[in-house]
């Protein structure tokens, strides 16, 4: 499931992530929302267990599989880095622009929540990976929470990592024939993803400060995280 690394090493961080992320993510966009549509049940528990009437925003928020689990009493905004991946949600009429996770588009405090599902392992060095988590909590009140997912490096499920190696570019493949590739071969392209050990991601936070863990757990290969920004 992972490629080497090698073709990336001269990279800069933000080249790698616009090469292997970003442009990737664009080209895939529908291919990839035909297969996201049903809500994770940890992600959905979440949700739901929300006061009425909470704003929240979803960073990465892909198709906007999340921001349509409780449309008629709380209101989300999502922000995605793929103007293709937007493209979609605003087609089904979700509030959504696009928009850097480490510099998100709105005022301190401005959310009583946010999400970020399957994004901050995109991010190709620690700092960076900080600094998303840094941003998400700027961006909710104090007292508020944030849910962070991420591939954990321990997979119990269908993909199988090395121990070796927590950086790895990973295929997506369109089938030749499908809808989205009606002729011609497979079309490959190659994700990077910085793959959590066990206790990595809660050390994040602890890092950057300012919060208290109030949940880590293990759900379909990720790791995840619920904190709440301090009063």
């Amino acid at each position: 499931m992972k490629e080497p690394l090698a073709d990336t090493l001269e990279l800069s961080e933000a080249d790698k992530e616009e090469q292997y992320v970003h442009a990737v993510y664009n080209e895939i966009a529908t291919h990839f929302s035909d297969t996201r549509f049903k809500p994770w049940p940890v992600i959905e528990r979440y949700l739901r267990a929300l006061p009425i009437g909470s704003l929240g925003a979803d960073v990465g928020c892909g198709n906007g599989k999340y921001l349509g689990v409780r449309t008629g009493d709380i209101f989300m905004m999502g922000t995605d880095r793929s103007e293709s991946l937007v493209d979609i949600c605003q087609q089904r009429s979700y509030e959504c622009l696009v928009s850097d996770g480490l510099d998100l588009p709105y005022r301190e405090g401005a959310f009583d929540f946010a999400i970020s599902i399957a994004v901050i392992h995109h991010f190709s060095s620690e700092e960076r990976r900080r600094a998303a988590i840094k941003e998400l909590l700027r961006i909710i009140r104090p007292g508020g929470t944030v849910l962070v997912f991420v591939w954990a490096l321990e997979q119990n499920g269908r993909r199988k990592f090395s121990e070796s190696t927590q950086d790895v570019l990973v295929p997506w493949v369109i089938p030749a024939g499908s809808k989205n590739q009606p002729t011609g071969e497979d079309r490959i392209y190659h994700r990077y993803y910085h793959l959590f050990r066990e206790g990595e991601l809660p050390a994040l936070f602890e890092q950057v400060g300012g919060c208290a863990i109030e949940e880590v757990g293990y759900d379909r290969d990720n790791w995840y995280v619920t904190a709440r920004k301090e009063l």
